[in-house]
């Protein structure tokens, strides 16, 4: 579970001796940090033997309510299980006044071994099978988001950079416009000296395709799950420091229905024990020299994405941003140098040759997102998998939606999955899907306003 050791608190009280509270955070089964804080007197408990706290914490669904229809055993009574601290995840929270510091937690049952209904230890599992081939993946992720300020109506609307010399909104598509990143040249440098102090690899940042959001790049890493931790905690951090700005930052996938929404982009490339990128054919003189390995791994994506989309795209808002024409994988494609398929092959060399996962939403809990891919490459190198023709580079295509764009679809289709309970659990997928459905049919109780403008009058 990669505990972290009372050396490691140790170290860091001596380099911040003045910290008086603690953050332990717990991502839930959505992606959600929950928290809870500790005093500077719990503190060696803590890093020695964990702390005590409830099993729903992990279980909670987007309400941070508890889902009234899980009844499994593991959970009855909702039994205390022991918290333990994350290694190399201890760190400051720049964004507050108080002497703060946080820590990434995981949950672990009472004899100590880890609790199989934690979002790290699922994907710790999905990483067995590919270890036990020898195969080692490398993975980096890309996140798009939003700031967002109060409109005069009171509802929230990008924060967009002015037109200079006056007061007026900048509109329209400025993809990759350095005045954007001038207006938010503060919050960025303070979002870039955050992720040093925490430890998290930001790489490139950029303004979007629309008015009023970027991306983050995260550095590519040898452990998915460390990926994973440094893109939660990137939210995280940019959340912090928004605020610490006067302002808001949404991961939300689809916060605005007339321009793009924002997804999490993978990037995952495969070696084995001699260093060797298995995606790669260095004797082929085609381009791109992709081998059999990238194919079935791609052919498994593409056989699991349907089953995984309730996943990818967890919530009511996830499936706003699956329209046609809106820049957002359909169909479980593939392409060379093409940003319209799902599963894109980038320009690259024998060493980085990778696929780029396409598909899941900002909104998504990167570890059961990175569980799901985990699943889909050993499915498709087990079981050779054929991913069809390839997408040339710069080929027109015809849009066709084969992928539930539905959410009641999408957990349909996820409760009859015949490959990811393999990976991620039986008991878990039967537990995520319980949740998911409980929150799904909670939120198509609701009357919202745009049914009254619609139907109050007419009917």
């Amino acid at each position: 579970m990669n505990i972290a050791s009372h050396a490691e608190l140790q170290a860091f009280l001596k380099q911040y001796p003045e910290t008086t509270m603690l953050e332990l955070l717990m991502p839930d089964l959505n992606g959600i940090i929950r928290c809870k804080r500790i005093p500077a007197i719990e503190f060696d408990t803590f890093f020695n033997s964990g702390v005590k706290g409830p099993a729903s914490t992990s279980l909670l669904n987007v309400l941070g309510d508890f889902c009234n229809e899980v009844d499994f055993l593991m959970v009855e009574g909702d039994p205390d299980k022991l918290i333990y601290p994350v290694a190399n995840t201890l760190a400051p929270i720049t964004w507050l006044k108080s002497d703060t510091a946080q820590v990434l937690a995981t949950f672990a049952e009472l004899d100590g071994s880890p609790a199989q209904f934690d979002c790290r230890n699922i994907l710790i599992n999905a990483l067995q099978p590919l270890s036990d081939m020898g195969l080692n993946p490398v993975v980096a992720t890309e996140l798009e988001f939003y700031l967002v300020e109060a409109g005069e109506d009171g509802l929230p609307k990008p924060k967009l950079s002015k037109v200079p010399g006056t007061n007026i909104d900048q509109t329209g598509t400025q993809y990759a416009m350095p005045e954007d990143l001038w207006d938010q040249d503060a919050f960025l440098e303070d979002v870039r000296r955050t992720c040093e102090a925490q430890n998290v690899p930001m790489t490139t940042v950029h303004s979007e395709f629309s008015p009023g959001q970027f991306e983050i790049n995260l550095h590519h890493v040898g452990d998915p799950v460390a990926a994973c931790d440094h893109g939660l905690l990137l939210k995280r951090i940019v959340k912090g420091v928004a605020r610490q700005h006067g302002m808001a930052a949404t991961f939300m996938a689809k916060p605005f229905s007339d321009i793009a929404g924002s997804g999490l982009h993978i990037h995952l490339s495969l070696y084995n024990a001699e260093g060797e990128n298995i995606f790669a054919d260095p004797t082929s003189d085609q381009t791109p020299a992709i081998s059999d390995s990238l194919r079935h791994a791609i052919g498994g994506l593409a056989e699991t994405m349907a089953e995984s989309m309730a996943i990818f795209a967890p919530n009511a808002n996830s499936y706003r941003r699956l329209i046609p024409d809106n820049f957002a994988p359909l169909s479980p494609n593939w392409g060379y140098n093409h940003r319209d398929v799902s599963l894109r092959i980038p320009v690259s060399g024998n060493g980085d040759r990778r696929v780029e996962h396409r598909v899941a939403g900002a909104d998504a809990n990167p570890y059961l997102v990175m569980a799901a891919l985990m699943a889909g490459v050993h499915h498709g190198l087990v079981e050779r998998c054929d991913p069809g023709e390839m997408i040339p580079e710069g080929a027109e295509m015809e849009e066709v939606i084969t992928l539930p764009r539905l959410w009641p679809q999408s957990l349909d289709v996820f409760d009859a999955a015949k490959v990811l309970p393999k990976y991620l659990g039986v008991e878990y997928c039967r537990l995520f899907g319980t949740v998911r459905r409980g929150e799904c049919e909670q939120f198509y109780t609701q009357v919202s306003n745009i049914e009254y403008n619609w139907y109050l009058r007419s009917m």
